[in-house]
């Protein structure tokens, strides 16, 4: 992967911005001075644009090819409070997405068809998000922003993102925290050789705070990163029919998520393939620690996930293919997960954020799921090494979905994808529909306390192959439902017996 490193050993020039009349008080506005530093370094051919120990205030600043941000320690660039520091960034000949609604143009750090440019150090960009996001919903009250989709709060449309890189190559962030956005963080669309490194990323302040969102880029590399959001973690998604995220390595990374820690998807217009995942450490995460979800005709193949923990959230793992944009649907398929260990709660993972999630009504702790649509198969899964501790004490008194009742279990085809999606699960451990070729090998499922459903459920799945499945003493019978199945086999687990259903 092409980096920002090999450019800097041929341009040394370096531009601390304080010599160029930047002011690091935190109060005094320095776009203006920032951003003339940031042109000139480009247009004599490249350089490090140094930001000293200070707090440095400032709103929208566009990065240009050939710069590196290099942030010193007790360095911040402190995003400004005022909306109308971030005008809309324009972006030229860019590619039409069929959905624009979390397409937001307004970030704090933006870049338009640049290309190596690096932001480094060990100082901080703070966007001070929460600040931010009262003011628009003020100015808003006050009829001075228009926001067409405000409900409870501003739109995501009319809040700033950290960073909005579209249509760049060869970036390379590293060291630096990164914090408090408005909106999402650190998104990327559209780029190429992108590289993220001893990064922590703290995005808190405000609703819909994703730690990264990366849309239809090629050649992303993710290590030793610490990602701290108040929504997903890492998301990785698609808007643009014909692009789609290829080629991903994110390794030896922390997550704790207010919502999923690493997604694909909800957007998932074009898909993602050839995505490595490994050693991950997720805790805190009120939804899934891997939820994989193809639901606007994208095609995602080619996955391997490996080598995750995570403790004290709420899904182990979640695989859907839906079709809510009523055309053809996409293809989930040859998705490898192997070494998992994931501790369920039987209360909130959230409980202790200042932002938590929304929660459905009362339900019994949720299974994980790999399911396609009536037509569309989820296609071949193997699952291997996996060992989850389940909280038990499901009630039927407070919520039941029985077994003869497996035909009723809803579908919600066109539905958001979310692993509480389907309401009530007839499975405690993994419920299965709608697939064919899944592999389950050394499954290791365990219970905190007794729960009355059975541990796996498969409804309509051909070849079924069940190997080493461990599951807690006393739950040997009538633990493994098999409703309209073909060619399941079962090795290596004598005292465990497949009940078929018709």
């Amino acid at each position: 992967m092409t980096g920002y490193s090999s450019l800097l050993a041929q341009n040394i020039h370096e531009y601390n911005i304080a010599s160029y009349g930047a002011v690091g008080n935190g109060q005094t506005l320095n776009t203006k001075a920032i951003q003339n530093v940031i042109d000139k370094a480009s247009a004599q051919g490249g350089g490090a644009v140094i930001i000293p120990e200070g707090k440095f205030l400032t709103g929208t600043l566009e990065m240009k090819s050939n710069v590196e941000l290099r942030l010193e320690k007790n360095a911040v660039l402190l995003g400004s409070t005022n909306p109308f520091d971030y005008p809309a960034h324009e972006m030229k000949d860019h590619p039409q997405s069929p959905k624009q609604d979390d397409n937001s143009s307004l970030a704090l750090l933006v870049a338009y068809r640049a290309q190596n440019i690096a932001i480094t150090g060990n100082g901080t960009i703070d966007g001070q998000g929460t600040a931010l996001a009262l003011n628009v919903d003020s100015l808003y009250y006050l009829g001075v922003i228009k926001d067409p989709n405000h409900s409870s709060r501003p739109n995501e449309k009319v809040r700033p993102k950290l960073f909005l890189f579209s249509l760049c190559k060869n970036i390379n962030l590293e060291n630096a925290t990164l914090k408090n956005s408005a909106c999402w963080g650190l998104s990327f669309e559209l780029c190429e050789n992108l590289t993220f490194h001893k990064l922590t990323v703290i995005n808190r302040a405000y609703w819909n705070n994703d730690g990264t969102d990366i849309t239809d880029c090629k050649n992303v590399k993710i290590t030793d990163c610490d990602f701290s959001s108040a929504d997903d973690g890492i998301c990785l998604k698609s808007y643009y029919p014909g692009y789609c995220d290829d080629s991903f390595y994110i390794a030896n990374c922390t997550v704790r998520s207010g919502a999923s820690a690493i997604k694909f998807g909800t957007a998932s217009y074009g898909g993602f393939k050839n995505i490595v995942i490994d050693n991950i450490k997720i805790f805190d995460t009120y939804r899934s620690a891997i939820a994989i979800e193809s639901v606007d005709g994208g095609d995602i193949e080619n996955i391997k996930v490996t080598n995750i923990t995570a403790k004290n959230t709420g899904n182990a793992i979640f695989i859907r293919l839906g079709n809510r944009i009523r055309k053809q649907p996409g293809q989930v398929k040859n998705i490898y997960i192997g070494n998992i260990s994931v501790q369920i709660p039987f209360g909130r993972p959230d409980i202790n954020y200042d932002l938590r999630a929304e929660e459905p009504s009362y339900h019994n702790p949720f299974s994980s799921s790999i399911t396609g649509i009536t037509g569309y198969n989820v296609k071949d899964i193997t699952l291997e090494n996996i060992d989850i501790i389940y909280p038990g004490r499901a009630s039927k008194a407070q919520a039941y979905f029985p077994l003869w009742r497996l035909k009723d279990f809803p579908e919600r085809t066109g539905s958001y994808p979310e692993f509480s999606m389907f309401g009530e699960m007839p499975a405690w451990g993994f419920y299965v529909r709608h697939a064919e070729n899944i592999k389950m090998k050394n499954i290791v499922l365990k219970l905190d306390n007794e729960d009355f459903r059975p541990a796996f459920v498969f409804d309509d799945v051909s070849n079924i192959e069940l190997d080493k499945i461990s599951l807690p003493a006393g739950y040997q019978k009538n633990q493994i439902i098999v409703k309209d199945g073909k060619e399941v086999k079962l090795n290596e687990s004598d005292k465990l017996k497949v009940e078929l259903l018709n």
